[in-house]
């Protein structure tokens, strides 16, 4: 993995968050919302990196599209887990944080691709 790729790193490390989350949900027999988290959150990084490895702009855009996508189904999760309170709403919320700032690294690389398109 580049040093200096952010989204690249913070997606990766947002997926591990993620994993141990979903692990500590399963302890409390949390299933069905311990995998969709799962699910959501770890296909952040996963479409990341298919993007990255892309054959046009148009693939990276539209894998990166999915990225966003899956980050805004993981901050639905992570809310619903939050005000359910199923598990610790201070780690929530760090998670929460995360989420938003990797929201903000999507849209502004899509932004910037949109852009020069143009």
């Amino acid at each position: 993995m580049k040093k200096d790729n952010l989204i690249q790193q913070k997606s990766y490390q947002f997926a591990l968050e993620i994993i141990w989350l979903a692990q500590k949900l399963n302890v409390n027999k949390q299933f069905v919302i311990s995998t969709q988290i799962l699910k959501a959150g770890t296909s952040i990084g996963a479409n990341v990196e298919e993007g990255i490895v892309g054959q046009s702009r148009k693939d990276f855009s539209a894998k990166l599209a999915i990225s966003y996508k899956e980050a805004r189904e993981s901050h639905y999760w992570l809310r619903l887990i939050r005000d359910a309170k199923l598990y610790d709403a201070g780690e929530i919320n760090q998670r929460l944080s995360d989420c938003e700032e990797i929201l903000r690294i999507l849209t502004a690389i899509l932004n910037k691709v949109k852009e020069s398109e143009v």
